[in-house]
């Protein structure tokens, strides 16, 4: 269920599809997107590209995940805050 969210960046035109909720986070709170951090090893073979298919872009994001997911020290470094204390749902390395 949308909240009210005033103050919140979010455009007037979006149409929300039926069976998708949105959880908005406050408008600073990287801490809350561990997982966005990772943008900087997973785009890295996107970087001032061009592709002609979704396709193309799709292939080569399997073969980065693929990379990212040996690069177990960079990733720990970049998502594991000392705070975050759930570690029942993060992936061991």
């Amino acid at each position: 269920m949308v909240e009210d969210n005033a103050g919140w960046h979010r455009s007037k035109k979006v149409i929300i599809p039926e069976g998708i909720e949105i959880d908005f986070l406050p408008p600073y709170s990287p801490e809350l997107q561990p997982a966005e951090r990772l943008w900087q090893l997973v785009d890295e073979p996107l970087v001032n590209q061009y592709f002609e298919t979704i396709n193309e872009i799709e292939d080569i994001l399997v073969e980065r995940c693929c990379v990212v997911s040996e690069m177990k020290d960079e990733v720990r470094k970049l998502t594991n805050y000392h705070w975050l204390k759930n570690t029942c749902c993060l992936p061991t390395f």
